[in-house]
Protein backbone atom coordinates (compact mmCIF):
# COMPACT_ATOMS: atom_id res chain seq x y z
CA UNK A 1 0.00 0.00 0.00
CA UNK A 2 1.66 3.07 -0.88
CA UNK A 3 -1.48 5.31 -0.01
CA UNK A 4 -4.20 5.52 3.08
CA UNK A 5 -7.37 5.51 1.72
CA UNK A 6 -9.64 8.55 1.63
CA UNK A 7 -12.31 8.44 4.04
CA UNK A 8 -14.37 11.11 5.86
CA UNK A 9 -11.71 10.82 8.85
CA UNK A 10 -8.93 11.69 6.96
CA UNK A 11 -9.96 13.51 3.91
CA UNK A 12 -9.05 16.97 3.46
CA UNK A 13 -11.50 19.29 1.88
CA UNK A 14 -10.36 22.80 2.57
CA UNK A 15 -7.03 23.17 0.31
CA UNK A 16 -7.29 19.57 -0.87
CA UNK A 17 -5.24 20.51 -3.84
CA UNK A 18 -2.34 20.67 -1.11
CA UNK A 19 -2.90 17.37 0.25
CA UNK A 20 -0.90 13.91 0.03
CA UNK A 21 -2.01 10.75 1.59
CA UNK A 22 1.24 9.24 0.73
CA UNK A 23 2.67 6.77 3.27
CA UNK A 24 6.34 7.62 2.50
CA UNK A 25 5.46 11.52 2.74
CA UNK A 26 3.54 11.50 5.51
CA UNK A 27 6.52 9.17 7.03
CA UNK A 28 9.05 11.90 6.11
CA UNK A 29 7.02 14.87 7.60
CA UNK A 30 6.70 12.76 10.73
CA UNK A 31 10.58 11.93 10.92
CA UNK A 32 11.26 15.23 10.57
CA UNK A 33 9.87 15.98 13.99
CA UNK A 34 10.17 14.72 17.32
CA UNK A 35 6.85 16.68 18.93
CA UNK A 36 3.32 15.81 18.34
CA UNK A 37 0.16 17.52 19.36
CA UNK A 38 -2.06 14.96 20.72
CA UNK A 39 -5.91 15.07 20.99
CA UNK A 40 -7.84 13.05 23.58
CA UNK A 41 -11.17 13.63 25.61
CA UNK A 42 -11.17 14.19 29.73
CA UNK A 43 -14.21 14.05 31.22
CA UNK A 44 -16.13 15.27 28.29
CA UNK A 45 -13.64 18.07 27.36
CA UNK A 46 -11.25 18.44 24.71
CA UNK A 47 -7.70 18.46 25.05
CA UNK A 48 -4.83 18.74 23.12
CA UNK A 49 -1.17 18.26 23.94
CA UNK A 50 2.06 18.56 22.55
CA UNK A 51 4.26 14.99 23.12
CA UNK A 52 7.63 13.69 22.41
CA UNK A 53 7.45 10.42 19.97
CA UNK A 54 9.37 8.14 18.83
CA UNK A 55 8.11 5.88 15.11
CA UNK A 56 8.73 2.37 14.50
CA UNK A 57 7.16 1.58 11.15
CA UNK A 58 3.52 2.13 11.34
CA UNK A 59 3.54 2.77 15.29
CA UNK A 60 3.93 5.56 16.93
CA UNK A 61 5.55 5.60 20.59
CA UNK A 62 4.52 7.71 23.41
CA UNK A 63 5.25 7.37 27.15
CA UNK A 64 4.86 9.06 30.89
CA UNK A 65 3.89 7.72 34.13
CA UNK A 66 1.97 4.96 34.90
CA UNK A 67 -0.29 7.95 36.18
CA UNK A 68 -0.62 9.96 33.07
CA UNK A 69 -3.90 11.30 32.64
CA UNK A 70 -3.44 12.03 29.12
CA UNK A 71 -2.25 8.34 28.01
CA UNK A 72 -4.70 6.61 30.63
CA UNK A 73 -7.48 8.19 28.74
CA UNK A 74 -6.09 7.18 25.14
CA UNK A 75 -5.45 3.43 26.35
CA UNK A 76 -9.43 4.01 27.84
CA UNK A 77 -10.95 5.24 24.53
CA UNK A 78 -8.45 3.49 22.50
CA UNK A 79 -8.99 5.39 19.34
CA UNK A 80 -6.84 8.45 19.00
CA UNK A 81 -4.74 11.21 16.84
CA UNK A 82 -2.25 13.13 16.82
CA UNK A 83 -0.81 16.18 14.57
CA UNK A 84 2.73 16.86 13.46
CA UNK A 85 3.49 20.41 11.56
CA UNK A 86 6.24 22.22 10.84
CA UNK A 87 6.74 25.76 9.67
CA UNK A 88 8.56 26.88 6.96
CA UNK A 89 7.65 30.41 5.89
CA UNK A 90 5.75 33.38 6.53
CA UNK A 91 4.03 34.47 3.80
CA UNK A 92 3.85 38.26 3.53
CA UNK A 93 1.37 39.53 0.92
CA UNK A 94 0.71 42.78 -0.22
CA UNK A 95 -3.05 42.37 1.72
CA UNK A 96 -3.69 41.41 4.83
CA UNK A 97 -6.64 39.06 3.20
CA UNK A 98 -3.32 36.87 1.30
CA UNK A 99 -1.09 36.53 4.07
CA UNK A 100 -0.15 32.94 4.90
CA UNK A 101 2.57 30.26 5.95
CA UNK A 102 4.58 27.71 4.26
CA UNK A 103 4.53 24.39 6.26
CA UNK A 104 4.19 20.56 6.05
CA UNK A 105 1.82 19.13 8.30
CA UNK A 106 0.54 15.31 8.93
CA UNK A 107 -2.32 14.18 11.04
CA UNK A 108 -2.70 10.53 11.37
CA UNK A 109 -5.14 8.20 13.54
CA UNK A 110 -5.31 4.87 14.75
CA UNK A 111 -6.11 2.69 17.80
CA UNK A 112 -4.00 2.93 21.42
CA UNK A 113 -2.69 -0.28 23.32
CA UNK A 114 0.14 -0.34 25.96
CA UNK A 115 2.57 -2.38 25.29
CA UNK A 116 3.23 -4.89 28.36
CA UNK A 117 5.98 -7.38 27.34
CA UNK A 118 9.16 -6.04 28.43
CA UNK A 119 11.05 -6.95 25.40
CA UNK A 120 8.88 -5.15 23.06
CA UNK A 121 8.60 -2.10 25.98
CA UNK A 122 12.17 -1.63 25.81
CA UNK A 123 12.79 -1.74 21.57
CA UNK A 124 9.75 0.80 22.14
CA UNK A 125 12.16 2.99 24.77
CA UNK A 126 14.93 2.14 22.35
CA UNK A 127 13.18 3.74 19.16
CA UNK A 128 11.87 6.85 21.55
CA UNK A 129 15.13 7.82 22.52
CA UNK A 130 16.78 7.31 19.19
CA UNK A 131 14.05 9.60 17.02
CA UNK A 132 14.96 12.31 19.06
CA UNK A 133 19.08 11.73 18.94
CA UNK A 134 20.85 9.14 17.12
CA UNK A 135 23.01 7.33 19.04
CA UNK A 136 21.48 8.66 22.49
CA UNK A 137 20.33 5.33 24.15
CA UNK A 138 23.98 3.81 24.72
CA UNK A 139 25.31 6.96 25.50
CA UNK A 140 23.28 7.23 29.21
CA UNK A 141 23.03 4.87 31.97
CA UNK A 142 20.28 1.92 31.65
CA UNK A 143 17.19 2.22 33.22
CA UNK A 144 16.36 0.94 36.46
CA UNK A 145 13.86 -1.44 36.83
CA UNK A 146 11.90 0.69 38.96
CA UNK A 147 12.18 3.28 36.51
CA UNK A 148 11.21 0.61 33.92
CA UNK A 149 8.12 -0.43 35.64
CA UNK A 150 7.28 2.99 36.46
CA UNK A 151 6.99 4.04 32.57
CA UNK A 152 3.63 3.57 31.02
CA UNK A 153 4.85 3.25 27.41
CA UNK A 154 1.91 2.36 24.37
CA UNK A 155 2.05 2.30 21.05
CA UNK A 156 -0.27 3.71 18.30
CA UNK A 157 -0.49 1.80 15.48
CA UNK A 158 -1.63 4.61 12.35
CA UNK A 159 -4.92 3.36 10.91
CA UNK A 160 -5.09 6.31 8.31
CA UNK A 161 -3.19 9.89 7.50
CA UNK A 162 -2.84 12.83 5.49
CA UNK A 163 -0.80 15.21 5.31
CA UNK A 164 -0.95 18.86 3.61
CA UNK A 165 1.99 21.24 2.16
CA UNK A 166 1.93 24.77 1.35
CA UNK A 167 5.70 25.63 -0.09
CA UNK A 168 4.71 27.99 -2.72
CA UNK A 169 5.39 31.67 -2.79
CA UNK A 170 2.63 34.79 -2.34
CA UNK A 171 -0.77 34.71 -4.09
CA UNK A 172 -2.35 38.12 -4.52
CA UNK A 173 -4.87 39.92 -6.42
CA UNK A 174 -4.33 40.30 -9.73
CA UNK A 175 -5.03 44.20 -9.16
CA UNK A 176 -2.58 44.29 -6.29
CA UNK A 177 0.85 43.40 -7.80
CA UNK A 178 1.04 46.96 -8.92
CA UNK A 179 1.09 48.64 -4.96
CA UNK A 180 4.12 49.86 -3.51
CA UNK A 181 3.63 46.93 -0.97
CA UNK A 182 6.47 44.93 -0.10
CA UNK A 183 5.57 41.24 -0.34
CA UNK A 184 7.22 38.03 -0.17
CA UNK A 185 8.61 34.99 2.53
CA UNK A 186 10.25 34.72 5.85
CA UNK A 187 11.93 31.19 5.61
CA UNK A 188 11.59 29.77 9.15
CA UNK A 189 13.43 26.49 10.56
CA UNK A 190 14.42 24.83 13.73
CA UNK A 191 18.44 24.52 14.25
CA UNK A 192 20.75 23.25 16.56
CA UNK A 193 23.11 25.56 18.93
CA UNK A 194 26.40 24.46 20.08
CA UNK A 195 25.93 21.94 22.79
CA UNK A 196 25.83 23.42 26.29
CA UNK A 197 27.17 20.61 29.23
CA UNK A 198 25.55 20.33 32.15
CA UNK A 199 27.04 21.17 35.89
CA UNK A 200 29.89 19.18 36.95
CA UNK A 201 31.49 16.99 35.01
CA UNK A 202 30.07 17.34 31.90
CA UNK A 203 32.30 20.67 31.91
CA UNK A 204 35.60 18.82 32.33
CA UNK A 205 34.70 16.05 29.98
CA UNK A 206 34.25 15.84 25.93
CA UNK A 207 31.18 16.11 24.19
CA UNK A 208 29.85 13.14 22.82
CA UNK A 209 30.30 12.17 19.08
CA UNK A 210 26.39 11.80 18.96
CA UNK A 211 25.56 14.88 19.84
CA UNK A 212 28.23 16.82 17.87
CA UNK A 213 27.34 14.34 14.95
CA UNK A 214 23.21 16.34 15.86
CA UNK A 215 24.59 19.35 15.84
CA UNK A 216 26.60 19.24 12.57
CA UNK A 217 23.14 17.91 11.15
CA UNK A 218 21.16 20.40 12.57
CA UNK A 219 23.01 23.55 13.13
Amino acid sequence: MKEYQKSKLNRVKRGANRATYNIEKINTILDAGCIGYVAYNYNGTAITIPMAYGRMDNKIILHGSNANRMLTSLLDQEQMSMTVMHLDALVLARSGFHHSVNYRSATIFGKAKKIEDPIAKNDALFCFMEHMMKGRWDGVRKMTKEEFDRTLTIEMTIETASAKVRDTGVSDEPEDYDLDVWAGLVPIKQVAEYPIPDKGKPENMKIPKHVLEYYEQNK
